[in-house]
């Protein structure tokens, strides 16, 4: 007795992709990508490059929002925690920085039996952030050496060498066959 409800392959296709790549697979593999955290600098910024700004950068869960057409694409949230200091010789002014990284992925299917996650990578308006300082200074250095529009440049020229990144790279291509081959001789 067949009790099967059968389907074209394209059919099955499709079903494979929306049951295979889901929200929270997506945002797992970009918390695996991203790690917790990273140090940056310090680096010579501004006129003589006589400042020197470091920063501590904590990355919390990525979150991911999957929507279905005729591709299947992610937008993805990584919220971030920064704690940067402007080393300007004579002061320190240091600031609390709350921003979010915004990404655009879509699952692609390639020959021969590859799923890909392929992501766009950022530019700084894909990087929102949220600035302040402790003092009157620190505002002032803010305002005055752009430091919100430093922030979102450098984080989103870090998050596109992630992308690039050779185990980044190797982390978007599934390929099937090698898992199918794995599970069919129970390796």
């Amino acid at each position: 007795m067949n009790t099967h409800d059968y389907v074209t392959y394209e059919q099955w296709g499709r079903e494979f992709f929306e049951v295979a790549v889901t929200e929270e697979r997506v945002a797992a593999a970009f918390g695996a990508i991203a790690g917790d955290q990273f140090e940056m600098g310090p680096l010579a910024q501004g006129p003589g490059r006589i400042a020197r700004v470091s920063a501590k950068v904590k990355i919390r869960e990525p979150q991911a929002t999957r929507v279905l057409g005729d591709t299947i694409t992610f937008d993805i949230r990584i919220p971030l925690e920064i704690d940067l200091v402007v080393d300007l010789r004579l002061d320190k002014p240091r600031f609390k920085v709350d921003g979010e990284v915004a990404l655009r992925a879509t699952a692609r299917a390639a020959k021969p039996l590859l799923l890909i996650i392929d992501v766009a990578k950022p530019r700084p308006s894909n990087i929102s952030v949220h600035v302040s300082s402790d003092s009157i200074r620190g505002e002032i250095v803010r305002i005055i050496g752009g430091v919100d529009a430093e922030i979102r440049r450098f984080i989103a020229q870090h998050v596109a060498d992630q992308i690039d990144a050779p185990e980044s790279q190797q982390a978007q291509i599934i390929d099937v066959a090698e898992r199918l081959d794995a599970a069919w001789t129970g390796v």
